[in-house]
């Protein structure tokens, strides 16, 4: 029996497919390469010494997902598949609203069809919007502030209605914070179309010379040396946090919310610092204004995670930046190279 992974090339779901292939799963990989390329597979096939089966195809067509699961023994999904920027999505809201919701609910009504009804669902700290009390519980009260957010929270709560009506089903929504790094192999890594939006490629980008310098937006926020705090996660470990959810799932019903970060806040200027360490590189940098809807700190309580899912963050800031800057030299133009 095998787990289907949608969005399996992307940088979070390819290196799920290591860790689920390292855990002894069979993998589908299902993605349409709108945002990434399918070499990515290769490269986890090398990691791994097993292959991946690849279908090109979209969560939205019908028909594609109903071959896969009629070809293929599935057991339960992982689904990354979703259109991810929060700027953009304030621009193309419908574009976000018919791929991420319309999307996931064709997947789980093909799901449903062929009696597969276990799903590990990619959701975000983005569903809690602006909070001012830290760390962020999963008992918050959510607030999305932009229709990405809204996209994931809406496909919670319609997740969590599918378990009300049949309790045949099992959900982990699980929210990540801020996942940077790369496998430690420098084979996989986070490779954004265009410029980057989020700090660290955008830092790697400064250090190999293809930007002119690292912009910090507002260094006088409340915070220990003004610049805004996040939690950064390693992506090997909030792929290893989708391996403890499946688990989960695949012994007993049910629907459970996570988050998963390091329960700690990293400010931006100890994160490039971090980075200048690893790479042995000065980065320029200008601080500028703050950016409309940035809030000086966002970190999560993981408590939950690791009660009941026996999960916690092993990586530090150190690694986070290690692994980048190897997978960068390695591979400078991403997978192009």
């Amino acid at each position: 029996m095998s787990i289907l992974v949608t969005g399996g090339c992307g940088y979070i779901g390819s290196h799920a497919c290591v860790e689920l292939l390292n855990a002894g799963h069979d993998v589908i990989v299902l993605d349409n390469l709108s945002n990434s390329k399918s070499i990515v597979l290769e490269r986890v096939a090398q990691i791994t010494g097993k292959p991946v089966k690849f279908y090109e195809a979209d969560i939205l067509d019908v028909k594609a997902l109903q071959k896969i699961f009629a070809e293929n023994n599935i057991k339960a999904v992982i689904h990354f598949a979703g259109l991810k920027s929060a700027a953009e999505s304030c621009s193309m809201p419908l574009r976000y609203y018919h791929n991420n919701v319309t999307g996931t609910i064709i997947l789980c009504g093909v799901m449903k069809e062929f009696n597969v009804k276990k799903i590990v669902f990619s959701s975000s700290a983005a569903v809690y919007g602006k909070q001012k009390i830290m760390p962020i519980s999963e008992a918050f009260a959510a607030g999305a502030v932009n229709p990405y957010g809204r996209t994931k929270l809406v496909i919670e709560e319609m997740l969590n209605d599918l378990y009300m009506a049949d309790k045949e089903w099992s959900v982990c929504s699980l929210r990540y914070f801020n996942a940077v790094g790369a496998h430690k192999s420098g084979k996989i890594g986070e490779a954004p179309s265009g410029i980057p939006n989020n700090l660290m490629p955008f830092t790697a980008g400064v250090a190999m010379g293809k930007y002119k310098e690292l912009m910090i937006f507002g260094n006088d926020y409340d915070t220990a040396d003004g610049t805004g705090v996040r939690d950064y996660i390693h992506v090997v470990d909030l792929a290893k946090g989708h391996i403890k959810a499946l688990d989960k799932l695949l012994k007993s019903p049910g629907n459970n919310v996570y988050n998963l970060g390091t329960g700690k806040g990293c400010s931006v200027l100890e994160m490039v610092n971090a980075f200048e360490t690893a790479s042995g590189i000065k980065i320029n940098k200008k601080i500028v204004g703050r950016r409309e809807g940035d809030v000086a700190e966002c970190y999560a309580d993981v408590s939950k995670a690791l009660k009941e899912l026996g999960w916690r963050a092993e990586k530090s800031i150190d690694d986070m930046c290690l692994d980048t800057w190897r997978w960068q030299k390695q591979n400078p133009d991403g997978y192009q190279s």
